[in-house]
């Protein structure tokens, strides 16, 4: 595929250009031409997008010239005193963010995640015996978005009976700029995650279960962040963080996994007849999905990225979905492969400080899904078109129709 797209026709900063599909054409195009390049925003200064894998991976391990502290990880233009109101984990740099992070890294190491394998299988046996007898349903609604949040519920320590709410309520925050989640927004939510009035709602969740805690320690992350040294505000924002980060990112991964094994057939019965695959596939799912598009950094002083001259205190877009496709790095880039060898792709970003906590239990989640899936699936037909959030920041897909054989 060598389509070229006019730099003046590619604008990232449109929500609306995400909607049908994600706009690799663009990507292909800024890759090859000007890998970072300056987007201007209608209503913002602009932003430098890099698109390059390797480029990516300099301003992922570079934090001193590359913060995640001065203006956030998103790309809304935001003051002083909202940077500090809404200023998670992952918007944070060393020293901050380290003691932040190893408050409950320990949880979501390769040898403790091991420990969930059986609970993982568990939740898929019961997700999967509800809803496949149904024969026709939606997927993210019945499967992909049930079994990571179920998983997570037990880790974080909500109760299953609340677990939806936990996931319309993530909804609703992360998928602001999409017409069904929009919320009203005002001055009085200026200082809440994505000004979205519905993080006030999941603080207060927040704190009751963490009220709860302090009366009835358990082993779960809300008790180890009640016991930690946490401001109320730390607290609040670190708890909307995991909730949301939990069960949206590994949601979409799995739906747009099981998209790509109908697209591909031949790779679908390629890991039927090859179990030994099942963890290259989730890498792959991982690198074909790159369920989060882009973070956003901000530079600290005067730099030269790949020949591009960068101002201090500009806007600078790490857009992992192109970097996951880039042809320099990855071979035949535009073709799934469950195969893939080596797959060393960012979605859980490039290494560096912010590599994604829970990356070992979203690959443990997405293999034992389709292992347990295709073992009593017999096949699978889309039954109408993925509806797809509205959002440049998300990879999201709200409801995916189908109709399975067992």
């Amino acid at each position: 595929m060598t389509e070229t797209v006019p730099l003046e026709e590619i604008d990232l900063s449109s929500h609306d250009a995400f909607v049908e599909r994600v706009p690799y054409e663009w990507f292909r195009t800024l890759r090859r031409e000007d890998p970072v390049h300056f987007n201007p925003e209608p209503d913002g200064p602009g932003f430098y997008a890099v698109t390059r894998y390797w480029d990516i991976r300099e301003v992922h391990r570079n934090f001193a010239v590359y913060s995640s502290e001065v203006g956030g990880t998103s790309l809304e233009d935001l003051d002083q005193d909202q940077i500090e109101a809404r200023k998670s984990m992952i918007d944070t740099d060393p020293p901050r963010h380290t003691e932040l992070r190893r408050l409950i890294a320990r949880r979501f190491t390769s040898r403790a995640v091991k420990v969930w394998e059986d609970a993982v299988h568990t939740v898929c046996d019961r997700v999967l015996t509800e809803a496949l007898p149904k024969g026709e349903f939606d997927f993210v609604e019945e499967i992909s978005s049930e079994i990571p949040m179920q998983v997570f519920a037990e880790i974080l320590g909500v109760p299953q009976e609340d677990r939806r709410h936990i996931v319309e309520m993530g909804d609703r925050i992360l998928g602001n700029q999409d017409p069904e989640y929009a919320q009203p927004v005002d001055d009085a939510h200026r200082l809440l995650p994505f000004s979205s009035p519905v993080a006030q709602e999941m603080f207060e969740f927040g704190r009751k279960l963490a009220d709860a805690r302090r009366k009835n320690p358990r082993d779960d992350i809300i008790t180890l962040l009640v016991n930690a040294d946490l401001t109320q505000r730390e607290f609040d924002v670190y708890f909307v963080l995991l909730a949301t980060a939990g069960n949206e990112t590994t949601r979409h991964t799995i739906t747009h996994g099981l998209l790509a094994l109908m697209e591909y057939p031949d790779q679908l019965e390629r890991l039927r007849n090859d179990p030994s695959l099942y963890a290259p596939a989730a890498e792959e799912m991982l690198r074909w999905a790159t369920a989060v598009h882009y973070f956003r950094r901000t530079t600290t002083q005067d730099t030269e990225l790949a020949g591009t001259q960068v101002p201090a205190g500009s806007k600078v877009a790490t857009w992992l979905v192109s970097g996951n496709r880039d042809e320099e790095y990855f071979e035949n880039p535009d073709t799934f492969d469950v195969g893939r060898d080596p797959n060393k792709h960012v979605a859980f970003g490039p290494g560096g400080i912010h590599h994604c906590l829970g990356a070992h239990l979203a690959r443990l989640e997405i293999r034992i899904t389709f292992e347990e899936m295709l073992r009593r699936v017999e096949g699978f037909e889309l039954m109408g078109p993925p509806e797809r959030l509205r959002s440049n920041f998300f990879n999201g897909i709200k409801r995916l129709p189908v109709r399975v054989t067992v």
